[in-house]
């Protein structure tokens, strides 16, 4: 039934009985909802995702520094001999073993040993150290959440309505109910097809590929103390996009840790008397309006019928007194003759009118649907 339909059911029903059916209306309208909701913010791992590169950037070009070790040690055990050596033996005669006069050769007991190494032992690649660590901490602890949570929505809905209303002698009931049920189960997928699961298990695997790295597997060895908040600025962390990223999964986890997966329930049964009510009462006239078409097709025709025949009566009338001695086969002739053109004009005529009619109409229609 399209909205023309819908027009015509109204225009062709009477006023005042529908005047009388909406004053008879009594109704009542029972709602009831139910919900059960659960979500999890995934942020982290989004974030985390994202972060894994500008690691991976540090570890393959860390920060270091040269450490350089001294010892005293015998001259034959000195892996080289340095300025360092030449000056700390100036002031420390006491090492001197001999001194030949001739040649002016001075040959040291012991003498100044420096070994100069590379160390990856800077507060930027603890910091770094401590973040990985704290991401694999911070792992295990959603991942527990996410093993005993159920990603399911639902969400219950029902309508019950029950009314009667009286025309004359007819009585009119209806009962009806409406229903609805969501019950979504969430996959949360990614656009590459990958489950919240999949995901982590990908990410874990990253970061372990980040702990075989040489300035990881370094400062791991040392058995430091792992970094706390505050982070220190320094220039290279103020600086550096990579420890930038660094710092803000750092706070990011910080503020986080304690987030836990959300589920929210909720039930709510009432009897409507406002908007809604009102709805469906409108649609309840509708309802009989339609069962009342029913019937009202035969009871069309033979009123079509008679008022047919009335009108003929009146138009015979009225041509035999304007001309008595017409016979019955002038009469035929006389009809016949007009029938086509008559007939000819009210079909073009309907056809304009209902054409200009459904135009308008239309019209009207979208204009309601736009506002």
């Amino acid at each position: 039934m399209n909205e023309l339909d819908i027009i015509n059911l109204f225009n062709n029903s009477k006023t005042k009985d529908n005047e009388k059916f909406s004053e008879n209306v009594n109704s009542t309208l029972n709602v009831s909802s139910s919900y059960d909701r659960r979500s999890s913010n995934f942020e982290w791992l989004d974030i985390m995702e994202d972060t894994i590169r500008y690691l991976d950037n540090i570890l393959r070009n860390p920060n270091r520094f040269i450490v350089n070790e001294e010892d005293i040690v015998k001259v034959e055990l000195a892996k080289k001999i340095t300025v360092e050596s030449i000056k700390h033996l100036s002031k420390n005669t006491n090492l001197i073993q001999d001194i030949d006069k001739k040649t002016g050769d001075v040959r040291p007991s012991k003498i100044l040993n420096i070994n100069k190494e590379e160390s990856f032992n800077t507060y930027e690649n603890r910091f770094i150290y401590s973040l990985i660590k704290n991401m694999q901490y911070f792992i295990n602890s959603k991942k527990k959440n996410i093993a005993n949570y159920n990603f399911v929505n639902k969400e219950n809905k029902e309508l019950n309505y029950n009314g009667n209303s009286k025309i004359g002698k007819e009585n009119i009931n209806i009962s009806m109910n409406i229903n609805s049920k969501i019950d979504d189960k969430k996959d949360n997928k990614d656009e590459n097809g990958l489950s919240i699961e999949q995901r982590i298990e990908k990410l874990e695997s990253q970061i372990t590929d980040l702990t075989f790295s040489p300035v990881y597997q370094n400062i791991d060895k040392l058995h430091i103390s792992l970094v706390t908040s505050p982070i220190k600025k320094t220039n290279v962390i103020l600086k550096n996009v990579n420890f930038q990223y660094a710092v803000k999964l750092w706070n990011y986890m910080q503020e986080h840790f304690d987030d836990e997966t959300s589920n929210s329930k909720g039930n709510n049964n009432y009897e409507d008397n406002g908007p809604l009510k009102k709805m469906l009462d409108e649609s309840f006239l509708l309802d009989y309006l339609v069962l009342d078409s029913v019937n009202k097709k035969s009871d069309n025709i033979e009123n079509k019928k008679e008022m047919q025949e009335k009108i003929v009566d009146n138009m015979l009338e009225k041509i035999i007194n304007l001309d008595e001695t017409i016979d019955e086969e002038s009469l035929k002739k006389l009809i016949s003759s007009k029938y086509k053109i008559i007939k000819y004009k009210i079909v073009v005529n309907e056809s304009q009118i209902e054409k200009i009619f459904r135009k308008n109409i239309d019209k009207y229609l979208d204009k309601i649907k736009g506002d």
